[in-house]
């Protein structure tokens, strides 16, 4: 993994912050941290449940900032926004609400959504609470089935000794002083998941993707481990609509070191074709 050169803001300037009533963080309004970069129809880049600076957006801000205006928040547990012990039962759909709500500050009325893994979740959550709001989705690394049994030892690695998945992956995750917190909570989380999978069977969506009528981009990794067998048909299935691109990479195609430039190339034609913003704010 690349470190990450924010392209953002120059170093040493102030970081961007909006005041967001968020469900994940109940009382008076959260201070939550965003980038944002270029002008043009908006796009909002949903990082994993690891954080951004794990597998970071970078090359894709500067390919699609000419002609997007990109924003990237930590979401509230994340980076430089407040802390969250404990992530709640439901909390991708309550993540999509926080989003949408950080748009409303913003003054962004439509946007297309990029979401990578847990981002992925939560991008397809909001077009879902707010179908008139979303032109778009990229969802990177999508996750569908609630049993996610063959992923069941990686979240108790994550739960339990992070520092078992290898070097390289904890230096990304050590850029975020919070590290342990963030990968040990959505590792609980996950397990509670899969565990209600297992009880009740099911996908994250409550059955509703067949809700979703904005043009949807599958963007997947052929080798993905959280993959679980016929996951991605099952998704394709729940939305016959979506289009599939499948990269032979891993978990994250956008910062792939051989295929990365793929994965922008697929997802900036993809955008180029959208219906135009209804209202949305040019930035």
């Amino acid at each position: 993994m690349l470190e990450s050169q924010c392209p953002f803001a120059p170093r040493g300037s102030p970081l961007p912050f909006a005041d967001v009533e968020t469900p994940l963080l109940p009382g008076p309004a959260s201070r939550l941290h965003y980038r944002e970069h270029g002008r043009g129809p908006a796009l909002v880049l949903l990082h994993s449940g690891w954080g951004w600076d794990a597998y970071p957006f970078d090359e894709q801000v500067q390919a699609l900032s000419p002609r997007h205006r990109v924003v990237a928040p930590d979401r509230s547990g994340y980076g430089a926004s407040p802390a969250i012990a404990e992530l709640p039962e439901g909390y991708h759909r309550l993540y999509a609400l926080e989003t949408l709500r950080l748009l409303d500050r913003l003054g962004i009325a439509s946007a297309a959504l990029w979401g990578h893994s847990d981002g992925a979740v939560v991008a397809a959550w909001a077009a879902l609470e707010a179908p008139g709001r979303v032109r778009g989705l990229i969802l990177e690394a999508f996750h569908f089935l609630r049993a996610k049994v063959a992923s069941i030892p990686f979240f108790e690695t994550g739960a339990n000794s992070p520092e078992e998945f290898g070097e390289a992956k904890v230096a990304a995750l050590r850029r975020d002083p919070r590290w342990r917190e963030i990968v040990g909570a959505g590792a609980r989380a996950w397990l509670r998941i899969i565990a209600r999978g297992r009880r009740e069977g099911g996908d994250l969506y409550d059955g509703r993707l067949g809700e979703v009528r904005c043009p949807v981009l599958l963007l997947h990794g052929s080798l993905d481990p959280r993959t679980e067998p016929g996951e991605i048909q099952a998704a394709r299935a729940a939305f016959p609509h979506a289009v599939l691109e499948l990269l032979d990479t891993g978990h994250s195609p956008h910062s792939s070191s051989r295929l990365s430039g793929e994965a922008t190339r697929i997802a900036s034609g993809f955008l180029s074709r959208l219906p135009e913003a209804a209202g949305g704010s040019a930035g």
